[in-house]
């Protein structure tokens, strides 16, 4: 069993039979503590960016915008900035969800540098729920775009000779990709929360201050991937070129 961090023993010790019904409702037996360190941190993350989104919304303003209304900014244009590279085509409307899912796996990725606390990126489930996510968002948005018909007919390539063969090469492609997705980023995260913990009992608290650091680094890199390859995704699900 892993070890349970304060959070997740307030939630086993007061909500453990609503954790019990979510069990249940995915045919999973009931038990003792049944709220998992990874589920709550992602649950307390959810909430922070809530919390985050109610307070800029609030305090948004044209002739005076504070620092978190800046900082937002900055970071819409520079997903506005990928997003146009890599999609083109009505790129803004899919703005929202690669908000959402950098804002989500970057906290993720980071909020283990707080004593007490963990990433939850680097259990499989987690990144496992985000690649299947954006898997489901980049082929309904392509259904969307093209229709069933026209999608299913970018899965045959440009060439109708060649349709045989990239037929079940463009299958495993697509379904290689949450795969993908989730082993980048769970192999970084776990490796990376493996070392700063290693170098925090083992010397001086100036030496895990760079690995901290680094932590920070590769947390921020890693959101950056994800959320550049959905917008891959996307773009080549959308794209009309072919």
């Amino acid at each position: 069993m892993e070890h349970e961090i304060w959070l997740t023993a307030l939630f086993n010790d007061h909500l453990a039979g609503l954790g019990n019904t979510f069990l249940q409702l995915v045919k999973m037996p009931a038990q003792d503590r049944p709220w998992a360190n990874f589920v709550t941190i992602e649950i307390l993350v959810v909430l922070l960016l809530m919390v985050l989104a109610a307070v800029v919304r609030s305090s948004l303003s044209v002739e005076k915008p504070g620092g978190g209304q800046h900082v937002v900014e900055l970071l819409m244009e520079f997903l506005d900035a990928q997003a146009m590279d890599n999609i083109a085509h009505h790129h803004k409307k899919y703005l929202p969800y690669f908000g959402a899912i950098f804002l989500f796996i970057l906290v993720c990725n980071l909020i283990g540098l707080i004593p007490g606390m963990e990433s939850p990126t680097m259990f499989p489930p987690v990144p496992a729920g985000c690649a299947l996510a954006t898997f489901a968002y980049y082929n309904l948005q392509g259904l969307r775009e093209h229709g069933v018909f026209k999608y299913a007919l970018t899965f045959l390539g440009p060439m109708p000779a060649a349709a045989p063969l990239m037929l079940p090469i463009e299958i495993i492609s697509h379904l290689a990709r949450p795969l993908s997705l989730t082993i980048r980023l769970f192999a970084n995260m776990f490796a990376g929360e493996q070392v700063t913990l290693v170098f925090l009992g083992m010397v001086p608290l100036a030496i895990p201050a760079v690995f901290m650091g680094l932590h920070f680094f590769v947390g921020f890199i890693q959101a950056y991937v994800f959320t550049l390859l959905a917008m891959i995704y996307v773009g080549g699900a959308v794209s009309h070129e072919h």
